[in-house]
């Protein structure tokens, strides 16, 4: 398989792991050692500035802190849109990448469009991201940089499936639980 680093991880509603129900995850990183993704839509209770306040300069005091995924959940991420793509750390598309640890937060400032911190991230062992595919687990859809910045990340799952219109439109409307529909 191809690397799908650059793409959306969409949950298919059959993925009931408490962990990815109704995820969508951005795949920072994949290849033959196994993958990274960061969960998109999941807004944490604490805004920025209360978990990391050092952090919260970069996207503004009352944005949110996001849940990266169940892997090493104490440790922080910076996802952004660059204006200047070689301000990145490690690029994920062609303007949106990870913030280096040892970048200048002010020099972020003035070269980000816009930034999202995330703690902990998602992440497969060799070959686990594959099986989940082929066993139809998530749907896979290249990134745009609008779909990593959704300004409704808690309605994501349902407008990335909608704007991939046809059949993933009506899985968009499917209730959660389809025992109650």
């Amino acid at each position: 398989m191809e690397s799908l680093r650059g793409h959306l991880l969409i949950a298919a509603p059959s993925l009931v792991d408490p962990n990815f129900v109704r995820t969508v995850v951005l795949v920072g990183e994949h290849g033959e050692e196994g993958a990274m993704g960061l969960v998109l839509n999941r807004p944490a209770p604490a805004t920025l500035a209360e978990a990391v306040p050092d952090l919260a300069s970069l996207p503004g005091d009352e944005e949110r802190l996001f849940l990266g995924g169940p892997v090493r959940p104490t440790v922080v991420l910076v996802l952004a849109q660059f204006t200047d793509p070689s301000e990145a750390g490690m690029l994920i598309t062609d303007r949106v990448g990870f913030l280096s640890a040892d970048s200048d937060l002010d020099v972020l400032a003035n070269t980000a469009v816009r930034a999202r911190v995330f703690a902990g991230h998602a992440g497969w062992g060799a070959g686990q991201l594959e099986s989940e595919i082929e066993r139809a687990d998530w749907i896979v859809k290249s990134a745009e940089d609008d779909d990593v910045f959704d300004d409704e990340p808690g309605a994501m799952w349902g407008h990335t499936l909608e704007r991939m219109g046809g059949r993933f439109a009506l899985l968009a409307r499917m209730p959660e639980d389809p025992s109650v529909n």
